[in-house]
């Protein structure tokens, strides 16, 4: 039987969370646009993978675009608010995710959504795309495109599209990361070849029993290192989410997975299922551990679809997610690599953080061909590999800032989603042009939804003026991002620019405009941070009262009459007047209490408090 015949100008191959904000951003920018999932739900890590604890962006300077209208819309979902675990600041439901996503896909009339997916092959005309070939609903369908985006976790359409990509280890020799391995280590060492990418986990979430965790339980083996150093309370409470879920995705001797990786890339569908199987196994036996542990504490959670085809339902009968959480795949060979040394803070020689600067540098700024810069989105997290035994050592770029450790901003240049092979093909996820090294602070979700935001927005422009991605002056993609009416992104890193700020827009084209006005400090000569009684309100916010004790090197402790709460803020505002406190003093603090953590996450000073 012949394949069905259909098009549509943009067409993202999806099931990560870069392929759902790409398609969004695409239809939003007025191309007919195709979203292909090959799983019921559409979120990819946010939702679908169940990693509902996100790493990055977590400061209010970097909650923009598509990831901060996330964040704000889960804001308003979850009745009990965000502030439940560990691990981040933030966490929620997958189904909560799920639901917003679905919400604002529906609301684009010039995007349609396609689930359950199976990519057949592609079609290839010189260097463009031109046609795929899937499987929908039983039927055979041949797809005309005029653009392509690979939204996907581990790069599925580059051997289908003949392109060269990555995956894998590269030497230190190659470029001169300070944190990969020389190539003759490479060749020697086992390790490499039984470790070719970062371990994934297959997420599996439990559901809290009432009454307090038994803390004294130790897990039986093969998992009793996993809560040896932090305890049974602190291992369940890392991930924990609303209506007392727990996200099970234990990186320390938990349910990360680390053998036969290769499998996930081999094109056998039987060869990947047996991997998947034994993933979703060990997960399975890590949660019981636990359960066992805690005396039934903690129960298998129901909240995943189980039927394959129960596309329509946000809730279900299984605990286990829907996918796994791949921290890494392929990566495309584009117009432009990121590298390790793109996320380090760019220190001048000889200089140094001190406690009136906070040590708070950002990355290079990257330039394209002709001196402009090519930033679209803005990453901050530390960088994370995860692999079995001893964490990888890596070049530190973390700074003490607001109560805590944030890692330094960086920028990932458009031509980093570009292929170099093709003409209408861009990545919108995990399989951006970058290095294995560079993979461990490029991969995590907030991240991941603005680089499809900007894979969407680039799309729509060069469908809309004919032009391909690689010809598309960026100048006018960065722009469409500032001023995007719904969801606007920052492409620069401004450590002392909120996303509410008045001036963001402008700043954000200032700094566009000079960027050497930014290094490497990422503040503007002539800006002001916001004042201390200026955040936005959050639901479950409440007036916390006390004195404020510094500890000198960068924390806080607010003594109150009911028990001492360790202080963080993401807000540069009171960042900036908690710096200028050095000795002990009264306040009377705005924020949310997260007893996990534990920490009160505060936001402002109360109106009418004394500043002095």
């Amino acid at each position: 039987m012949g394949a069905r015949d259909d098009q549509a100008a943009v067409v993202v191959w999806g099931g990560g969370s870069g392929g759902v904000t790409a398609a969004l951003q695409a239809a939003r920018s007025g191309a007919d646009t195709l979203l292909l999932t090959p799983g019921p739900w559409l979120g990819g890590m946010v939702s679908a993978a169940g990693v509902c604890a996100p790493d990055g962006n977590e400061l209010s300077p970097w909650q923009s675009g598509l990831w901060g209208a996330l964040l704000r819309a889960l804001q308003r979902e979850e009745p009990e608010g965000l502030d439940h675990n560990w691990v981040s600041c933030f966490g929620w439901r997958p189904a909560s995710a799920e639901r917003v996503l679905r919400g604002w896909v529906a609301a684009e009339p010039r995007l349609r959504w396609w689930s359950g997916c199976r990519l057949r092959q592609l079609e290839r005309s010189g260097s463009r795309l031109t046609a795929m070939e899937l499987e929908h609903q039983g039927e055979l369908v041949r797809l005309t495109l005029q653009l392509a985006i690979d939204g996907s976790d581990r790069g599925d359409l580059l051997p289908l599209a003949q392109v060269p990509f990555r995956l894998g280890w590269e030497a230190s020799e190659d470029w001169g990361e300070p944190s990969a391995p020389t190539r003759e280590r490479l060749k020697i060492d086992p390790f490499f070849q039984h470790q070719p990418v970062q371990s994934p986990t297959w997420v599996v979430l439990g559901q809290e029993s009432a009454g307090p965790c038994p803390g004294g339980a130790i897990p039986a083996a093969p998992f009793e290192r996993a809560t040896e150093h932090f305890g049974l309370e602190r291992t369940l409470s890392y991930g924990r989410l609303p209506g007392g879920l727990v996200m099970l995705n234990w990186p320390l001797h938990g349910n990360d997975w680390h053998d036969g990786l290769e499998r996930a890339f081999n094109a056998e569908a039987t060869v990947q299922a047996e991997l998947e199987r034994a993933m979703q196994e060990h997960s399975l036996a890590f949660l019981g551990a636990l359960r066992e542990a805690s005396g039934g504490w903690l129960q298998p959670a129901r909240v995943f679809p189980e039927a394959p085809g129960a596309g329509s339902a946000l809730a279900g009968a299984s605990s286990l997610a829907l996918m796994p959480y791949w921290r890494e795949g392929r990566r495309l060979v584009g117009h432009r690599l990121v590298l390790e040394q793109d996320l380090l803070p760019l220190i001048p020689t000889g200089a140094r953080g001190t406690p009136d600067d906070d040590g708070a540098w950002i990355g290079p700024i990257p330039l394209d061909g002709e001196g402009r810069c090519s930033a679209i989105a803005v990453g901050n997290y530390a960088n994370d590999h995860h692999y079995p035994g001893d964490d990888w050592p890596l070049a530190p770029k973390s700074c003490r800032w607001g109560g805590r450790w944030s890692g330094t901003p960086f920028m990932v240049p458009y031509g980093a989603l570009v292929s170099a092979d093709l003409d209408n093909l861009l990545a919108a996820d995990k399989a951006i042009s970058c290095s294995h090294m560079a993979n461990g602070a490029t991969r995590l979700q907030p991240l991941i939804l603005n680089i499809g935001q900007a894979a969407g927005a680039a799309a729509g422009l060069c469908v809309a003026s004919g032009t391909t991605p690689a010809s598309l002056d960026v100048r006018l993609l960065q722009e469409a991002l500032i001023s995007d009416p719904v969801a606007p992104a920052g492409p620069m890193p401004l450590w002392d620019t909120p996303w509410h700020h008045p001036e963001w827009k402008n700043r954000q084209r200032r700094a566009l405009q000079d960027p050497g006005l930014l290094q490497p400090r990422g503040t503007l000569a002539d800006s002001e941070p916001p004042s201390p009684f200026q955040a936005p309100v959050e639901p479950h916010e409440q007036v916390f009262a006390g004195t404020l004790v510094p500890d000198g090197a960068g924390g806080y402790i607010l003594e109150s009459h009911r028990r001492p709460w360790p202080l963080i803020t993401l807000e540069p505002g009171l960042h900036h007047w908690l710096r200028r406190q050095e000795s002990s003093r009264p306040v009377r603090l705005i924020g949310v209490a997260n007893p996990w953590g534990p920490w009160l996450r505060v936001s402002r000073l109360e109106a009418g408090s004394e500043t002095a």
